[in-house]
Protein backbone atom coordinates (compact mmCIF):
# COMPACT_ATOMS: atom_id res chain seq x y z
CA UNK A 1 0.00 0.00 0.00
CA UNK A 2 1.30 3.46 -0.86
CA UNK A 3 2.13 5.65 2.12
CA UNK A 4 -0.54 8.22 1.22
CA UNK A 5 -3.23 5.55 1.01
CA UNK A 6 -2.02 4.06 4.29
CA UNK A 7 -2.29 7.41 6.08
CA UNK A 8 -5.70 8.15 4.58
CA UNK A 9 -6.98 4.74 5.64
CA UNK A 10 -5.81 5.21 9.19
CA UNK A 11 -7.34 8.66 9.36
CA UNK A 12 -10.71 7.42 8.15
CA UNK A 13 -10.61 4.55 10.62
CA UNK A 14 -9.71 6.93 13.44
CA UNK A 15 -12.64 9.20 12.67
CA UNK A 16 -15.14 6.40 12.55
CA UNK A 17 -14.32 4.16 15.52
CA UNK A 18 -11.82 3.73 18.37
CA UNK A 19 -8.56 2.27 17.17
CA UNK A 20 -6.48 -0.42 18.78
CA UNK A 21 -3.09 0.33 20.27
CA UNK A 22 -1.59 -1.49 17.30
CA UNK A 23 -3.08 1.03 14.85
CA UNK A 24 -1.74 3.95 16.87
CA UNK A 25 1.64 2.24 16.97
CA UNK A 26 1.59 2.07 13.15
CA UNK A 27 0.93 5.79 12.99
CA UNK A 28 3.78 6.50 15.38
CA UNK A 29 6.05 4.38 13.24
CA UNK A 30 5.10 6.51 10.23
CA UNK A 31 5.85 9.82 11.94
CA UNK A 32 8.77 8.62 14.09
CA UNK A 33 11.42 10.40 12.01
CA UNK A 34 9.47 13.61 11.55
CA UNK A 35 10.28 16.74 13.59
CA UNK A 36 7.92 17.24 16.51
CA UNK A 37 6.85 20.65 15.22
CA UNK A 38 5.75 19.02 11.98
CA UNK A 39 3.86 16.23 13.75
CA UNK A 40 2.13 18.88 15.88
CA UNK A 41 0.27 20.01 12.76
CA UNK A 42 -0.51 16.54 11.39
CA UNK A 43 -4.27 16.42 11.97
CA UNK A 44 -4.57 12.88 10.62
CA UNK A 45 -2.28 11.61 13.36
CA UNK A 46 -4.07 13.52 16.12
CA UNK A 47 -7.44 12.36 14.84
CA UNK A 48 -6.17 8.85 15.45
CA UNK A 49 -5.16 9.81 18.98
CA UNK A 50 -8.58 11.40 19.52
CA UNK A 51 -10.27 8.16 18.44
CA UNK A 52 -8.79 6.50 21.50
CA UNK A 53 -10.92 8.66 23.81
CA UNK A 54 -14.61 8.38 24.62
CA UNK A 55 -15.89 11.97 24.54
CA UNK A 56 -19.24 13.46 25.51
CA UNK A 57 -20.80 14.94 22.35
CA UNK A 58 -22.84 17.58 24.22
CA UNK A 59 -19.97 20.05 24.54
CA UNK A 60 -16.39 20.81 23.54
CA UNK A 61 -14.26 20.17 26.62
CA UNK A 62 -11.67 22.93 26.98
CA UNK A 63 -11.26 22.48 30.76
CA UNK A 64 -8.73 19.68 30.99
CA UNK A 65 -6.61 21.38 33.64
CA UNK A 66 -8.54 20.08 36.64
CA UNK A 67 -8.67 16.45 35.52
CA UNK A 68 -7.15 15.30 32.25
CA UNK A 69 -9.16 12.14 31.86
CA UNK A 70 -7.93 8.82 30.50
CA UNK A 71 -8.01 7.47 26.94
CA UNK A 72 -9.93 4.21 26.75
CA UNK A 73 -6.85 1.97 26.75
CA UNK A 74 -5.66 3.50 30.02
CA UNK A 75 -9.14 3.31 31.52
CA UNK A 76 -9.34 -0.40 30.68
CA UNK A 77 -5.87 -0.92 32.12
CA UNK A 78 -6.97 0.78 35.34
CA UNK A 79 -10.12 -1.32 35.58
CA UNK A 80 -8.01 -4.45 35.15
CA UNK A 81 -5.76 -3.29 38.01
CA UNK A 82 -8.80 -2.81 40.23
CA UNK A 83 -9.98 -6.33 39.38
CA UNK A 84 -6.54 -7.80 40.03
CA UNK A 85 -6.15 -6.19 43.46
CA UNK A 86 -9.70 -7.18 44.35
CA UNK A 87 -8.96 -10.75 43.21
CA UNK A 88 -5.78 -11.07 45.29
CA UNK A 89 -6.99 -9.05 48.28
CA UNK A 90 -4.84 -9.16 51.38
CA UNK A 91 -2.33 -11.43 49.65
CA UNK A 92 -1.44 -8.61 47.26
CA UNK A 93 -1.40 -6.01 50.02
CA UNK A 94 0.94 -8.03 52.25
CA UNK A 95 3.35 -9.31 49.58
CA UNK A 96 4.18 -7.11 46.57
CA UNK A 97 2.30 -3.88 47.25
CA UNK A 98 5.29 -1.89 48.47
CA UNK A 99 7.80 -3.27 45.96
CA UNK A 100 5.42 -2.40 43.11
CA UNK A 101 4.94 1.13 44.41
CA UNK A 102 8.70 1.58 44.79
CA UNK A 103 9.32 0.40 41.21
CA UNK A 104 6.66 2.73 39.81
CA UNK A 105 8.08 5.61 41.82
CA UNK A 106 11.47 4.87 40.25
CA UNK A 107 9.92 5.16 36.78
CA UNK A 108 8.35 8.46 37.77
CA UNK A 109 11.70 9.70 39.06
CA UNK A 110 13.27 8.91 35.69
CA UNK A 111 10.43 10.73 33.92
CA UNK A 112 10.73 13.74 36.22
CA UNK A 113 14.51 13.83 36.08
CA UNK A 114 15.58 13.14 39.65
CA UNK A 115 16.95 10.35 41.83
CA UNK A 116 14.56 7.58 42.97
CA UNK A 117 15.78 8.32 46.49
CA UNK A 118 14.23 11.79 46.23
CA UNK A 119 10.69 11.05 44.99
CA UNK A 120 7.57 9.42 46.41
CA UNK A 121 4.06 8.83 45.10
CA UNK A 122 1.41 10.93 46.83
CA UNK A 123 -2.26 11.56 46.10
CA UNK A 124 -1.99 15.02 44.51
CA UNK A 125 -0.03 18.28 44.46
CA UNK A 126 -1.89 19.69 47.45
CA UNK A 127 -0.87 16.77 49.65
CA UNK A 128 2.71 16.98 48.40
CA UNK A 129 3.27 20.68 48.97
CA UNK A 130 1.14 21.05 52.09
CA UNK A 131 3.29 18.29 53.61
CA UNK A 132 6.29 20.56 53.10
CA UNK A 133 4.58 23.77 54.25
CA UNK A 134 3.20 22.12 57.36
CA UNK A 135 6.17 19.84 57.95
CA UNK A 136 9.04 22.32 58.20
CA UNK A 137 10.33 23.38 61.61
CA UNK A 138 8.94 26.92 61.72
CA UNK A 139 9.68 29.53 64.35
CA UNK A 140 7.76 32.70 65.13
CA UNK A 141 8.92 35.48 62.83
CA UNK A 142 10.13 33.17 60.05
CA UNK A 143 9.12 34.37 56.59
CA UNK A 144 7.65 32.76 53.48
CA UNK A 145 7.16 34.27 50.02
CA UNK A 146 4.48 33.31 47.52
CA UNK A 147 2.32 34.86 44.76
CA UNK A 148 -1.38 35.64 44.79
CA UNK A 149 -1.57 33.65 41.54
CA UNK A 150 -0.44 30.46 43.30
CA UNK A 151 -2.91 27.65 43.95
CA UNK A 152 -5.44 28.37 46.68
CA UNK A 153 -4.87 25.20 48.72
CA UNK A 154 -1.23 26.06 49.30
CA UNK A 155 -2.01 29.70 50.09
CA UNK A 156 -4.50 28.50 52.69
CA UNK A 157 -1.85 26.21 54.19
CA UNK A 158 0.51 29.18 54.53
CA UNK A 159 -2.27 31.05 56.33
CA UNK A 160 -2.61 28.09 58.68
CA UNK A 161 1.07 28.01 59.64
CA UNK A 162 0.97 31.78 60.10
CA UNK A 163 -1.71 31.25 62.75
CA UNK A 164 -0.02 28.18 64.22
CA UNK A 165 3.62 29.29 64.35
CA UNK A 166 3.64 33.03 63.73
CA UNK A 167 5.13 32.77 60.24
CA UNK A 168 5.07 36.04 58.27
CA UNK A 169 3.81 35.55 54.71
CA UNK A 170 4.81 37.96 51.94
CA UNK A 171 2.57 37.81 48.87
CA UNK A 172 3.68 39.19 45.50
CA UNK A 173 1.76 39.46 42.22
CA UNK A 174 3.19 37.97 39.04
CA UNK A 175 2.51 40.14 35.94
CA UNK A 176 0.52 38.44 33.19
CA UNK A 177 2.89 39.79 30.55
CA UNK A 178 6.41 40.13 31.98
CA UNK A 179 9.00 41.95 29.90
CA UNK A 180 11.77 39.49 30.79
CA UNK A 181 12.86 36.73 33.16
CA UNK A 182 14.80 39.33 35.11
CA UNK A 183 11.59 41.23 35.90
CA UNK A 184 10.14 38.14 37.59
CA UNK A 185 13.39 37.26 39.38
CA UNK A 186 13.60 40.81 40.73
CA UNK A 187 9.99 40.62 41.91
CA UNK A 188 10.73 37.66 44.15
CA UNK A 189 14.17 38.93 45.14
CA UNK A 190 12.71 42.16 46.54
CA UNK A 191 10.25 40.18 48.67
CA UNK A 192 12.98 38.19 50.43
CA UNK A 193 14.19 39.41 53.82
CA UNK A 194 16.73 38.08 56.29
CA UNK A 195 13.90 36.12 57.94
CA UNK A 196 12.66 34.40 54.76
CA UNK A 197 13.03 30.61 54.87
CA UNK A 198 10.86 29.35 52.01
CA UNK A 199 9.79 30.67 48.64
CA UNK A 200 6.94 29.02 46.73
CA UNK A 201 6.78 29.15 42.94
CA UNK A 202 4.36 27.90 40.31
CA UNK A 203 6.26 26.22 37.49
CA UNK A 204 3.22 26.94 35.33
CA UNK A 205 0.70 29.39 36.77
CA UNK A 206 -2.50 27.38 36.93
CA UNK A 207 -4.88 30.24 36.06
CA UNK A 208 -2.98 31.64 33.06
CA UNK A 209 -0.58 28.95 31.85
CA UNK A 210 2.46 31.24 32.21
CA UNK A 211 5.74 29.34 32.67
CA UNK A 212 8.07 30.95 35.21
CA UNK A 213 11.90 30.97 35.00
CA UNK A 214 12.30 28.51 37.85
CA UNK A 215 16.05 27.91 37.62
CA UNK A 216 16.87 31.62 37.68
CA UNK A 217 14.63 32.25 40.67
CA UNK A 218 16.01 29.22 42.54
CA UNK A 219 19.59 30.33 41.97
CA UNK A 220 18.74 33.81 43.27
CA UNK A 221 16.94 32.46 46.32
CA UNK A 222 19.72 30.03 47.21
CA UNK A 223 22.24 32.86 47.02
CA UNK A 224 20.14 34.51 49.74
CA UNK A 225 19.95 31.30 51.81
CA UNK A 226 16.29 30.60 51.00
CA UNK A 227 14.83 27.22 50.03
CA UNK A 228 12.41 26.95 47.09
CA UNK A 229 9.28 24.83 46.76
CA UNK A 230 7.78 24.45 43.27
CA UNK A 231 4.19 23.68 42.32
CA UNK A 232 4.49 21.55 39.17
CA UNK A 233 0.85 20.46 38.96
CA UNK A 234 0.55 21.57 35.34
CA UNK A 235 4.03 20.86 34.01
CA UNK A 236 4.75 17.17 34.59
CA UNK A 237 4.02 15.38 31.26
CA UNK A 238 3.01 18.73 29.73
CA UNK A 239 6.41 20.31 29.06
CA UNK A 240 9.88 18.75 29.04
CA UNK A 241 12.26 19.42 31.93
CA UNK A 242 14.26 17.67 34.62
CA UNK A 243 13.75 18.54 38.27
CA UNK A 244 17.50 18.17 38.79
CA UNK A 245 18.06 21.07 36.36
CA UNK A 246 15.67 23.39 38.20
CA UNK A 247 17.80 23.52 41.37
CA UNK A 248 14.72 23.57 43.62
CA UNK A 249 14.49 21.95 47.06
CA UNK A 250 10.93 20.64 46.89
CA UNK A 251 8.66 19.87 43.94
CA UNK A 252 5.09 18.58 43.87
CA UNK A 253 2.90 17.54 40.96
CA UNK A 254 -0.38 15.82 40.18
CA UNK A 255 -0.41 12.87 37.80
CA UNK A 256 -4.16 12.95 37.09
CA UNK A 257 -3.65 16.13 35.10
CA UNK A 258 -1.22 15.90 32.19
CA UNK A 259 0.01 12.34 32.68
CA UNK A 260 -3.63 11.18 32.57
CA UNK A 261 -3.56 8.73 35.47
CA UNK A 262 -6.71 7.93 37.44
CA UNK A 263 -7.69 10.44 40.10
CA UNK A 264 -5.63 10.27 43.27
CA UNK A 265 -2.03 10.19 42.09
CA UNK A 266 0.73 12.73 42.57
CA UNK A 267 4.43 13.00 43.35
CA UNK A 268 6.65 14.77 45.83
CA UNK A 269 10.34 15.47 45.23
CA UNK A 270 12.55 16.42 48.16
CA UNK A 271 16.23 17.14 47.64
CA UNK A 272 18.22 14.48 49.47
CA UNK A 273 19.85 16.88 51.91
CA UNK A 274 16.46 18.41 52.81
CA UNK A 275 14.52 15.21 53.61
CA UNK A 276 15.48 15.28 57.29
CA UNK A 277 14.02 18.79 57.63
CA UNK A 278 10.43 17.67 57.00
CA UNK A 279 8.07 16.16 59.56
CA UNK A 280 6.01 13.32 58.01
CA UNK A 281 2.28 13.81 57.53
CA UNK A 282 1.74 10.54 59.43
CA UNK A 283 4.26 8.79 61.66
CA UNK A 284 6.38 6.04 60.09
CA UNK A 285 8.60 3.72 62.13
CA UNK A 286 12.15 2.50 61.53
CA UNK A 287 13.13 4.89 58.76
CA UNK A 288 16.31 6.98 58.72
CA UNK A 289 15.91 10.75 58.77
CA UNK A 290 17.21 11.03 55.20
CA UNK A 291 14.96 8.26 53.83
CA UNK A 292 12.18 9.85 51.78
CA UNK A 293 9.92 6.86 52.47
CA UNK A 294 9.46 8.22 55.99
CA UNK A 295 7.25 10.86 54.32
CA UNK A 296 5.20 8.32 52.39
CA UNK A 297 3.16 6.58 55.07
CA UNK A 298 -0.55 7.27 54.49
CA UNK A 299 -2.07 3.97 55.63
CA UNK A 300 -4.21 1.72 53.46
CA UNK A 301 -5.08 3.46 50.20
CA UNK A 302 -6.25 2.61 46.64
CA UNK A 303 -3.11 0.78 45.47
CA UNK A 304 -4.67 0.01 42.08
CA UNK A 305 -4.28 3.71 41.28
CA UNK A 306 -0.54 3.39 41.88
CA UNK A 307 -0.41 0.40 39.53
CA UNK A 308 -2.19 2.33 36.78
CA UNK A 309 0.60 4.92 36.71
CA UNK A 310 2.87 2.56 34.78
CA UNK A 311 0.38 2.33 31.92
CA UNK A 312 0.04 6.12 31.84
CA UNK A 313 3.81 6.49 31.54
CA UNK A 314 3.83 3.92 28.72
CA UNK A 315 1.16 5.89 26.86
CA UNK A 316 2.94 9.21 27.38
CA UNK A 317 6.19 7.76 26.07
CA UNK A 318 4.36 6.22 23.12
CA UNK A 319 2.94 9.61 22.11
CA UNK A 320 6.34 11.15 22.80
CA UNK A 321 7.18 13.94 25.23
CA UNK A 322 8.49 16.25 22.53
CA UNK A 323 5.52 15.59 20.26
CA UNK A 324 3.02 16.19 23.06
CA UNK A 325 4.59 19.48 24.12
CA UNK A 326 4.75 20.66 20.53
CA UNK A 327 1.09 19.74 19.96
CA UNK A 328 -0.09 21.49 23.13
CA UNK A 329 1.84 24.63 22.28
CA UNK A 330 0.50 24.52 18.71
CA UNK A 331 -3.10 24.29 19.93
CA UNK A 332 -2.71 27.24 22.29
CA UNK A 333 -1.06 29.43 19.69
CA UNK A 334 -3.59 28.35 17.06
CA UNK A 335 -6.45 30.11 18.82
CA UNK A 336 -4.68 32.85 20.79
CA UNK A 337 -2.96 34.17 17.65
CA UNK A 338 -6.39 34.70 16.09
CA UNK A 339 -7.82 36.79 18.93
CA UNK A 340 -4.94 38.68 20.58
CA UNK A 341 -5.41 41.81 18.45
CA UNK A 342 -9.20 41.90 18.51
CA UNK A 343 -10.56 44.90 20.43
CA UNK A 344 -12.11 43.95 23.80
CA UNK A 345 -10.55 40.47 23.76
CA UNK A 346 -8.04 40.20 26.61
CA UNK A 347 -5.55 37.33 26.56
CA UNK A 348 -4.03 36.96 30.03
CA UNK A 349 -1.21 34.68 28.86
CA UNK A 350 2.18 35.75 27.41
CA UNK A 351 2.49 35.66 23.61
CA UNK A 352 6.11 34.49 23.84
CA UNK A 353 5.92 30.76 22.94
CA UNK A 354 8.54 29.92 25.57
CA UNK A 355 6.43 31.45 28.36
CA UNK A 356 3.39 29.21 27.87
CA UNK A 357 2.39 25.86 26.42
CA UNK A 358 -1.12 24.39 26.18
CA UNK A 359 -2.99 26.49 28.76
CA UNK A 360 -4.09 30.09 28.21
CA UNK A 361 -6.66 32.48 29.67
CA UNK A 362 -8.99 34.84 27.82
CA UNK A 363 -11.52 37.45 28.86
CA UNK A 364 -13.90 39.91 27.23
CA UNK A 365 -13.71 43.55 28.32
CA UNK A 366 -16.79 44.49 30.32
CA UNK A 367 -17.95 40.87 30.73
CA UNK A 368 -17.62 39.01 34.00
CA UNK A 369 -15.67 35.74 33.69
CA UNK A 370 -18.59 33.77 35.15
CA UNK A 371 -20.91 35.22 32.51
CA UNK A 372 -18.38 34.43 29.79
CA UNK A 373 -18.09 30.81 30.91
CA UNK A 374 -21.87 30.52 31.14
CA UNK A 375 -22.36 31.98 27.66
CA UNK A 376 -19.67 29.81 26.11
CA UNK A 377 -21.39 26.72 27.47
CA UNK A 378 -25.02 27.61 26.84
CA UNK A 379 -24.68 29.36 23.49
CA UNK A 380 -21.61 27.73 21.95
CA UNK A 381 -21.40 24.36 23.75
CA UNK A 382 -17.87 25.06 25.03
CA UNK A 383 -16.99 24.03 28.57
CA UNK A 384 -14.37 26.16 30.39
CA UNK A 385 -13.76 27.48 33.90
CA UNK A 386 -14.07 31.10 35.00
CA UNK A 387 -11.15 32.80 36.79
CA UNK A 388 -11.83 36.13 38.49
CA UNK A 389 -9.07 37.00 40.97
CA UNK A 390 -5.35 37.78 41.30
CA UNK A 391 -5.35 40.20 38.35
CA UNK A 392 -6.72 37.48 36.07
CA UNK A 393 -10.24 37.95 34.74
CA UNK A 394 -11.27 35.48 32.08
CA UNK A 395 -11.77 31.81 31.30
CA UNK A 396 -8.98 29.26 31.42
CA UNK A 397 -8.71 27.37 28.14
CA UNK A 398 -7.01 24.00 28.61
CA UNK A 399 -7.21 21.69 25.57
CA UNK A 400 -6.08 18.07 25.47
CA UNK A 401 -4.57 15.70 22.92
CA UNK A 402 -8.07 15.00 21.60
CA UNK A 403 -8.71 18.70 20.90
CA UNK A 404 -8.81 19.53 17.20
CA UNK A 405 -8.37 22.91 15.45
CA UNK A 406 -12.05 22.89 14.45
CA UNK A 407 -12.95 22.79 18.16
CA UNK A 408 -10.85 25.89 18.71
CA UNK A 409 -12.41 27.55 15.66
CA UNK A 410 -15.70 27.45 17.55
CA UNK A 411 -14.02 29.23 20.46
CA UNK A 412 -12.50 31.87 18.19
CA UNK A 413 -15.88 32.49 16.53
CA UNK A 414 -17.51 32.84 19.93
CA UNK A 415 -14.92 35.33 21.21
CA UNK A 416 -15.17 37.43 18.07
CA UNK A 417 -18.96 37.59 18.32
CA UNK A 418 -18.95 38.39 22.04
CA UNK A 419 -16.27 41.07 21.62
CA UNK A 420 -18.27 42.79 18.91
Amino acid sequence: MHKRSFLKGLALAGLSAPLSGNALAKWINVISDQPAIEVAKNEEFWATVKAGYKLKPEYINLENGYYNFLPEELLENFINKVRMVNYEGSYYMRTVQFDNKKNIAARLAKLAGCSPEELIITRNTTESLDMIIGGLHWNAGDGAVMAEQDYGSMLEMFKLIAKKYGVINKIVSVPNHPSSDEEIVALYSKAITGKTRLLMLSHMVNITGQILPIRKICDMAHNKGVEVMVDGAHTLAHIQYAISDLNCDYYGASLHKWLSTPLGAGVLFVKKESIHKVWPLLAEAEKKDDDILRLNHIGTHPVHTDLAIAGAIDYYEKIGAERKEARMRFLQQYWTSKVRNIPKVIVNTPADPLRACGIANVGIEGMKPADLADTLLKKYNIYTVAIDYANVHGCRIAPNLFTMPEDLDVLVKALKELAS
